[in-house]
Order: C-alpha cells, then sequence, then structure tokens
C-alpha cells in the first residue's frame, strides 16, 4: 500500500510539475506592442529611451518625454505643460526646436490660441512644420496636429536619429 501511495504521490508531483510548466509557456510576458508598418523594434527601442535628463539651452524646469524620434530628436517638456506644450526638441548638443500639440477637436471647436511657439532666447525659427497625426502616438494618443517651429534647416532634421531617407517615417 506504500509503495502504491508513493507512486501515486510521484505521479501527482510530475502532473504539477508538468502542469505549471505548460502555464508558465502560455503566461503573458511583456512585450513591445504592435508596431506600425515600416518601424522596427530597434526604432521603438531608441523612442521609448528618454534623453539625457537636462540637456543644456533648455529651460531649466523641462523633463525628457520621449527617446530619439527620427526626424525630430529628442522631445522636452515641463510637467503641467504637456501634451499642448511647449515642447522642446533637443539633437546633437542643442535645442533645435519649440512644439506645440493640438488635438483635432480643439480645431473643429474653434478654439484660438496667441503668442505661441516662441523661439528659446538665441535661437531663431528657420521654419515651421504642420504634420497631422490621424491616430495619435505614444504620449498623445488622440488625433492632432504636431505644429513644430524649427531653429534648424528642414533637410538637416529630416535626417535625425537614424532617418537615412531624409522622409517622414510613413508610421510617423
Amino acid at each position: 500500500m506504500r509503495l502504491i501511495s508513493s507512486k501515486v504521490l510521484v505521479a501527482c508531483a510530475a502532473l504539477a510539475l508538468f502542469a505549471s510548466a505548460a502555464l508558465a509557456d502560455t503566461a503573458p510576458t511583456p512585450t513591445t506592442p504592435p508596431l506600425p508598418p515600416g518601424m522596427t523594434p530597434a526604432v521603438y527601442k531608441m523612442m521609448m529611451t528618454p534623453g539625457q535628463p537636462h540637456p543644456p539651452g533648455l529651460p531649466a524646469d523641462v523633463n525628457p518625454m520621449s527617446g530619439c524620434i527620427p526626424t525630430m530628436g529628442f522631445h522636452y517638456a515641463a510637467p503641467g505643460k504637456f501634451p499642448f506644450g511647449p515642447i522642446y526638441g533637443w539633437y546633437d548638443g542643442k535645442p533645435i526646436f519649440t512644439e506645440i500639440m493640438v488635438a483635432k477637436s480643439s480645431f473643429e471647436q474653434g478654439m484660438s490660441w496667441d503668442d505661441q511657439l516662441q523661439p528659446l532666447p538665441g535661437y531663431a525659427i528657420d521654419h515651421v512644420d504642420i504634420w497631422f497625426e490621424p491616430h495619435g502616438h505614444p504620449g498623445y494618443t488622440v488625433p492632432h496636429y504636431d505644429i513644430h517651429a524649427w531653429y534648424v534647416k528642414h533637410d538637416a532634421h529630416m535626417y535625425y536619429c537614424g532617418n537615412t531617407s531624409g522622409k517622414k517615417p510613413i508610421w510617423l
């Protein structure tokens, strides 16, 4: 009787071990969310790795909001100022833009804003890009407009963060 009990106990233990191993294989693990067409896991990782804590030339109260975004560089904003802004860009050791992000619904409601997109002291605006984000993006997931007042030439920033094509990626 004792031999049968031991065999039953061993069998039950083995079943429990196999069952727990099978459950472990199906347990959810943290993964990268589904990526938009054309975005690689390496680009996603680069975009989600925040920039340095406080780069020179930016206002003292800003914090990193993103990693290196192709065509745009790193984004920084003061607490309570995100997502509208101002948001500041930084790349290759210097400030590169002032940005605001305006929800599509705010434009549809007829809202207006004055005196936006001021350059940082010592910088001048070279050009303004307005990009519609129909599905939003990490950090601001509603349809909106990214409005960048650039301090650098367009053909320079379009190659930032490893964007070798010089064109706006389709997923951006």
